[in-house]
């Protein structure tokens, strides 16, 4: 009888070390942001919540900006770059220092007494690794000559005409891993828009400036292309319209082996106030594009799992190296959320 007392409580220990184990596959718990948060997250589909866990809202990382665009990410400086357009400056965003200037002029650089132009758009890396800018108001895509890491407002033209005639504005820009530009040209960054007496194209166009220096129209069809980006596997170019009503859509071209391109086709419209602008594909072929109420997210086929709701009218969205966070544009703030 003794023996089996002792079996019982030798049994009882045991459940009680076992219980104050902790329990590897536990949830670690969520670190408190030292952001202010805001906006939602709109779930259309069950899939939605394997892109952004339900807990996570979009946080405010710095604002007072007049019209932040272009979010770029340097993985060797581990800090995201953007556009302040009208501003005409490139500001910089670290963890640790905030927001400061990047680079001034960014887009307009006859800033003699008197003169004042819109400043660069989308931001990219070419193959080499050096800042690629579309330059508003000198109209012109440019590269920066000098290193990411010592930025200098000093600038040499990729591309700043097609058959003699000037580009109108170039907005959007990516490569591909042949080296081949994708851009588009509406005419946003000229002072009368589509009126302006200095517009010489008299279309808005997407074009293909190849690796050897040869510039190709893709379509000249669409009234106002904007955001650009290509599928992972470079087989789709997605070119989004931000006009109004019917005007207010997102393209896909399928592109051949040497980089031309079909007719392209809608794939998908958007419901609500707003603007199209800027937009990015993560590795799995999802489309994170700004639209109506924030983000977007689509996926491959142009279905809408969700939204990213911000608050306010978005200008564009970038990844991090890891694909950790969706960093966003959002009027005169810089944002970003958390992905899974």
């Amino acid at each position: 009888m003794n023996n089996i007392k002792k079996l019982i409580l030798l049994l009882a220990a045991i459940g009680i070390i076992l219980s104050c184990k902790p329990k590897t596959n536990a949830p670690l718990p969520q670190t408190e942001s030292k952001y202010k948060k805001t906006g939602s997250v709109e779930r259309l589909s069950q899939e939605m919540d394997q892109i952004i866990d339900t807990s996570e809202m979009p946080e405010i990382l710095a604002g007072g900006f007049e019209w932040s665009e272009g979010p770029l990410w340097l993985s060797g400086q581990n800090m995201l770059i953007f556009s302040d357009v009208p501003k005409n400056v490139v500001y910089q965003w670290t963890e640790s220092d905030s927001t400061k200037v990047y680079l001034q002029p960014s887009g307009f650089t006859d800033t003699t007494a008197g003169s004042e132009g819109q400043g660069s758009n989308g931001l990219t890396l070419d193959p080499a690794g050096n800042l690629i800018l579309c330059q508003h108001g000198d109209r012109r895509m440019a590269r920066m000559e000098a290193p990411l890491g010592n930025p200098k407002p000093r600038f040499g033209t990729v591309i700043d005409r097609y058959n003699g005639k000037r580009l109108n504005s170039p907005n959007d820009a990516v490569f591909n891993s042949h080296g081949d530009l994708f851009f588009t040209d509406p005419p946003y960054g000229l002072e009368k828009g589509y009126e302006d007496p200095q517009r010489e194209l008299n279309y808005t166009g997407v074009f293909r400036l190849s690796a050897d220096g040869k510039l190709n129209l893709i379509s000249d069809k669409m009234t106002a292309p904007n955001g650009v980006a290509l599928s992972p596997d470079e087989k789709r170019l997605y070119v989004t319209n931000s006009g109004d009503g019917d005007e207010k859509y997102l393209m896909v071209f399928d592109l051949n082996a040497d980089g031309s391109a079909g007719e392209g086709r809608i794939l998908f419209k958007p419901q609500g106030e707003g603007h199209m602008d800027g937009l990015k594909i993560r590795g799995d072929g999802t489309i994170f594009t700004t639209g109506p109420g924030g983000v977007l997210v689509l996926s491959p086929d142009g279905k809408h799992l969700g939204t990213i709701i911000t608050g306010y009218a978005t200008s564009n969205c970038a990844f991090d190296a890891s694909d950790d966070y969706l960093y966003i544009t959002a009027d005169d703030y810089l944002m970003r959320i958390r992905l899974k």
